[in-house]
Parts: structure tokens; C-alpha cells; sequence
């Protein structure tokens, strides 16, 4: 009996030990998993905490920017100014772009305070905008020019031309004294002095190839390249043309009469040209950074003049 007893004691001591053993081990177990998701859930939430950090201080830095409003046509201008954000967000300034798609009502809006500044036009036609409406918008900076280009029709290099070749020109008095003087600083004719930028075909004293000078209204042309010697276009046109800038035959100079005259500007209202917004705006438009993204992104279609 006693060793029965025993054994029964020996059997119910192992049995308890076991039992102890396998509720120690289901504790570390336990403890560990907690331990690993009280980590991940801290992990979590420390990076949710930095998420709403780095968010508030980007709205409180657009907070501490002064808002600048630019009304600007879509392309290039608008383009342009978007590469500008950056540099003007440096210097303080949040870049506010208003897109147009026209040329009326970016003036009307500069001149009633909606706009500090539009951005799409060159100085005859605010000249003459201001005159028609009574306005005093002024330039507060030439930023770039599209120039015009000579392509190739039927003849694809200028020393070759053959005598009495077809040339053909816009036939708007603004563009076609653009296209004579891009041919006459090529040396294909010469036109009457002080011509300038009302010359047409009448200006013409010296044509020592016989050329012949056909008008053509401005976006017919590039689709007319079959059927002439070489063109004078439009950078727009030439673009929607599918034509680059890159391989006419010769374009206007940056120092050209044409390309001052019709240097695209930014426009402001009299009396705001030395605001502080509106300078840092000029210095951002003719930052590096911004000029190189002309160069790159336009291929010569826009050129800038500074």
C-alpha cells in the first residue's frame, strides 16, 4: 500500500510540474506577441504622428507665403510660370496661376485688381489694349519672344535658293514686316529704310533673286510648304505643325528688331512695378532654373531675353 501510495504522490508531482511547465511557456509566448504588437502599433503611430507633423508645417509654410494672383495664357506662359513656384516660394511668395484663354479679359482683370500681374502678351498689343479701353497697364519686364523661322519647301538650304522663288509670307501687315525683315537680315532682299515694322511687300527696293513674295494668311502656310521654295512662320503655327524651331532654316535674332519689339511681358498696372511681389516675380522668370526650363521644354520655340 505504502508503495502504491507513492507512486500515486510521484505520478501526481510529475503531472503538476508539467502543468507548471506548459503555463510558463504560454506566458512567454504571450507576452512576447504583446510585446511585438505594442511595438508595431507604437512604430504605427510614431509614423502617423510624423505624417500630421511634416503635413501641419507644410500648411503652416503655404500659410506664411504671401500670395501673388498671375493671369496667364495656358501655353507657354502658364507653363513657364509653374516652373517659376519653386524659386518664388523661396523668396516668400505663393504663386497663384489664373489661366486665360484669351487676350481681353487677363487685362480686364489686371486693370479691375483681380490679377497683380497677367503674363501672355508683347508690348504693341498692351500698347494698343491701353489705348482702345482707356487702361494704364504697364511692363514691369520683357521675359521671352517666339520667333519666326524660314522652312524649307522645295528648297532646303538658303545659298541655294533659285532665282524667282517662291517665298511665301503671312499676310497681316504685323507679320508679314516681321517675315521681310527676317529675309532681309538674311541678305534674300532689301526693304525701303525706316520700313520697319510696317514694311510690306511695297518696301521692297531690292530683290536681287526676282523673288517671288506670295501673302498667305498666317496658319495656311506651314500646310502650303509643298508648293513653295521656303515660308516664313510663325513659331506658334510652326509648333502646331508639327515643324521645331530647331530645324529652320534661319529664325529671328534675339537682338532683332521683331524680337525686342515683341518680346512677351508681364504686365502690371501703372505704379506697381516696384512692389516687392512683383519684382521677386521678374527675378523668378529670369532665374537660371527658369530659363533652363525654356531652353529644354521649347526646343527654340521660346526664347529667353535675358
Amino acid at each position: 500500500m505504502k508503495k502504491r501510495a507513492l507512486g500515486a504522490a510521484l505520478l501526481a508531482a510529475a503531472l503538476a510540474a508539467g502543468t507548471l511547465a506548459g503555463c510558463g511557456g504560454g506566458a512567454k509566448e504571450t507576452t512576447a506577441a504583446s510585446s511585438t504588437t505594442s511595438a508595431a502599433e507604437t512604430t504605427a503611430a510614431e509614423a502617423n504622428a510624423e505624417e500630421t507633423t511634416a503635413e501641419a508645417a507644410a500648411e503652416t509654410t503655404a500659410a506664411e507665403l504671401k500670395p501673388i494672383v498671375v493671369g496667364a495664357s495656358p501655353a507657354p506662359h502658364a507653363e513657364i510660370l509653374e516652373a517659376a513656384k519653386t524659386v518664388m516660394a523661396a523668396k516668400g511668395y505663393d504663386l497663384q496661376i489664373q489661366e486665360y484663354t484669351d487676350y481681353v479679359i487677363p487685362n480686364q482683370a489686371l486693370d479691375g485688381g483681380d490679377l497683380d500681374a497677367n503674363y501672355f502678351q508683347h508690348k504693341p498689343y498692351l500698347d494698343s489694349f491701353n489705348e482702345q479701353n482707356g487702361t494704364k497697364l504697364v511692363s514691369a519686364g520683357v521675359i521671352h519672344y517666339e520667333p519666326f523661322g524660314i522652312y524649307a519647301g522645295k528648297t532646303t538650304d538658303l545659298s541655294a535658293l533659285p532665282d524667282k522663288a517662291t517665298v511665301l509670307v503671312p499676310n497681316d501687315v504685323t507679320n508679314e514686316a516681321r517675315a521681310l525683315l527676317l529675309l532681309e537680315a538674311q541678305g534674300l532682299l532689301k526693304l525701303k529704310e525706316g520700313a520697319g515694322l510696317e514694311a510690306t511687300r511695297n518696301e521692297i527696293v531690292e530683290n536681287p533673286k526676282n523673288l517671288d513674295i506670295v501673302e498667305l494668311e498666317a496658319a495656311q502656310i506651314p500646310r502650303s510648304l509643298a508648293d513653295c521654295d521656303i515660308a516664313v512662320i510663325n513659331g506658334n503655327y510652326a509648333i502646331e505643325s508639327g515643324l521645331k524651331v530647331a530645324d529652320a532654316l534661319a529664325t529671328e535674332s534675339s537682338d532683332s528688331l521683331a524680337a525686342t519689339t515683341y518680346g512677351n511681358v508681364v504686365a502690371v498696372r501703372e505704379g506697381d512695378e516696384n512692389r516687392e511681389d512683383i519684382k521677386a516675380l521678374i527675378e523668378a522668370l529670369t532665374s537660371p532654373e527658369v530659363k533652363a526650363f525654356m531652353e529644354n521644354k521649347y526646343e527654340g520655340a521660346v526664347v529667353p531675353m535675358f
